[in-house]
């Protein structure tokens, strides 16, 4: 069985199925285990791995598509979590001999688990002391904070238990950074298994980490492929024959590596969140993998290299089995993305009988890598008190808004589409009905805002109407504000042109006042603004395209041949809501800044003046030039 994620409407769900065909698990998924018949001169690596955690820390509810008394029937299950995480592989590893735990970057950021819930990392770096990681690898996440909060975080993870390594052999921190002369990360490691010595590379993906987080600004990254044979060589001339790449590059980024360098056996992977698996993911309505577990290339020599890689937030912990021949050559890979799952089974909402609990069951042990994994009670007596404080949190007034922040996802005047959602006194007032929505417009803008302080940068910012699903007024807690975006998406970073731009608010209104169209897709832009004329056909409705230099404030037309940067929820940006423009720009423009949009939008609030009385941050209306839509003509 496996696990993807998918959308349905503006809510992101985890839907799981069964493999069908046995014999793929076996072959493209690995059977989790070596032969009988090992050549007495072949020894077994086993490695447990995981990668792009990013602060998802608490379990959360999934939807299985399961053959129960011969139909398949939804299944609901309590499923993945880091205290499951925990469990899985103290219950693997006990399994095995010669283990390998590694973790591949971006192990932060992503929830309220990582700055809401204790000091920044806190609760990340306790998770990764339930476990013990033989090393761990710097994703682009980690420099989120900068150097310095990069140390921070470091620290709160070797105040642990464990003696966990860092590593990155291709960062060189600044002379200025808090981490230059601090012995807290290194190229690389060396463990024994067996009696025989495994070195272990890290790598961070370099671009994307220079360019879209926080590094301080004198540390580089060094290419890739160039740092990694640089320590493989190194280690080799230590007499070090095992070579393991820590790797957070990305999937794809990893098979192009492997062609490149001499000596690399395995690749455990990160950053791309790729789920790998068989075929039949495809087949039973899952969702399309991006490649086998293990995939099997070569490297510059010919000689084999096995990549893996663990998919995303907790949900699956991978188990390769790496043989090597006498001469420290990989003769075989096989394995199991094991996706987490709990027992308390439900049908319609209702507990599954005996009788379906045994056929469920049945149906999760013929997949071969679902595995049903009780979390560890250490692991959760460790979480329960930042579990706790996201729960305080939530409480806490974050805000004040003097003004009714109003909630209209299109504009219109009385009697117009989605009239009814604005209170009474917004209505009265009737900016609404010119502009549309004060919330849905002031997230736009948080995006935009918070991408230039801290994400690399943006010209333009989109959400569309339906995402946001509250007002504020008065005094706002956490909770509320998370209300306005309580769908759990990512930002993305676009590279787009102009044109595609223009293609992009023409979807959007499509799907408005086109055949069938809904009010939630209605474009609201941070850094742009337009005229809307809903009469009009497909292709026309927008003119009067400008664009807002965010230095100098000055606007000028949209140029068809100029690319902008555009930051975007991972909903939209995968076509969601019509906007099909976005779904076809191709992946070389497309960056996953892996921040939640709660988060951004805390971060927007916490940036703005206080208010006088309250002494809470104060968030008031635009100023009525930033607003997206200039002018509106109704369909009526």
């Amino acid at each position: 069985m496996v696990a993807v994620s998918v959308r349905e409407g503006s809510r992101r769900v985890m839907v799981w199925a069964v493999c069908g065909v046995a014999a793929a698990v076996m072959v493209a998924c690995g059977g989790g285990g070596s032969s009988d018949n090992d050549s007495e001169k072949d020894d077994v690596l086993t490695i447990l791995h995981i990668n792009d955690h990013h602060s998802t820390l608490a379990s959360k509810t999934a939807t299985l598509q399961l053959p129960v008394d011969g139909k398949t029937t939804a299944v609901t299950v309590d499923a993945a979590g880091f205290p499951r995480v925990t469990a899985a592989i103290e219950a693997l590893a006990a399994q095995s001999t010669n283990v390998l735990k590694l973790h591949a970057g971006d192990a932060v950021t992503g929830t309220l688990y990582f700055n809401r819930a204790g000091a920044d990392g806190e609760a990340d770096m306790a998770m990764l002391n339930t476990v013990c990681f033989d090393a761990y690898t710097l994703g682009n996440h980690e420099f989120d904070k900068g150097d310095s909060g990069l140390k921070g975080i470091l620290d709160r993870l070797k105040s642990g238990g464990c003696t966990t390594p860092v590593l990155s052999a291709n960062v060189q921190f600044g002379a200025s950074s808090a981490l230059k002369s601090a012995n807290m990360v290194s190229p690389s490691t060396v463990v024994e298994r067996g009696g025989q010595k495994i070195g272990i590379v890290g790598l961070t993906i370099a671009q994307k980490t220079k360019a879209s987080s926080s590094p301080d600004p004198d540390t580089l990254f060094e290419d890739e492929a160039v740092a990694a044979q640089r320590e493989i060589d190194k280690l080799q001339a230590q007499g070090v024959k095992r070579i393991v790449l820590l790797s957070h590059i990305g999937y794809d980024n990893d098979r192009t590596i492997a062609k490149k360098l001499r000596g690399v056996d395995v690749i455990v992977g990160g950053d791309s969140h790729t789920l790998l698996g068989p075929d039949a993911m495809k087949t039973i309505g899952v969702g399309t993998p991006g490649g086998a577990y293990p995939t099997n290339t070569t490297d510059l020599d010919g000689k084999p290299v096995c990549i893996v890689q663990a998919w995303e937030y907790s949900q699956v912990v991978g188990e390769l089995k790496v043989k090597f021949d006498k001469d420290g050559v990989v003769s075989q890979c096989e394995g199991t993305p094991h996706v987490l799952i709990g027992d308390d089974f439900k049908i319609a909402g209702t507990a599954a009988t005996e009788a379906q609990r045994t056929s469920i069951i049945s149906s999760v042990n013929a997949a071969g890598f679902l595995r049903i994994t009780a979390p560890s009670a250490q692991a959760a007596a460790v979480l329960k008190p930042f579990t706790d404080k996201v729960a305080s949190f939530n409480v806490t007034k974050v805000a004040y808004a003097p003004q009714e922040l109003c909630s209209r996802r299109v504009p219109g005047g009385e009697g117009s589409t989605d009239y009814s959602r604005s209170s009474a006194a917004c209505n009265t007032e009737g900016s609404v009905s010119l502009r549309g929505g004060d919330i849905q417009q002031l997230v736009a803008q948080s995006y935009l805002e918070v991408a230039n302080r801290q994400y690399g940068g943006a010209d333009i910012s989109l959400q569309s109407g339906g995402g946001v699903r509250i007002p504020l007024n008065g005094e706002v807690t956490a909770a509320n504000a998370i209300q306005v975006l309580p769908f759990g998406n990512m930002l993305y970073r676009l590279d787009v042109t102009g044109t595609e731009v223009k293609g992009m608010l023409e979807d959007g209104l499509e799907a408005v006042y086109g055949a069938g169209g809904s009010t939630g897709p209605y474009p609201y832009t941070g850094g742009m603004r337009f005229d809307v004329n809903a009469k009009a056909a497909f292709g026309s409705r927008v003119t009067g395209v400008e664009v807002r230099d965010s230095t100098s404030g000055q606007w000028a037309a949209l140029e068809q041949g100029k690319t902008y940067r555009l930051f975007v929820l991972s909903f939209n940006a995968n076509g969601g809501d019509g906007y099909k423009t976005l779904a076809s720009v191709p992946a070389a423009r497309r960056l996953d800044i892996g921040v939640l949009d709660a988060d951004v939008f805390f971060n927007y609030i916490e940036s703005q003046p206080k208010d006088a009385t309250t002494g809470l941050p104060a968030l008031k209306r635009l100023s009525t030039d930033l607003y997206s839509t200039k002018s509106f003509v109704d369909v009526r």
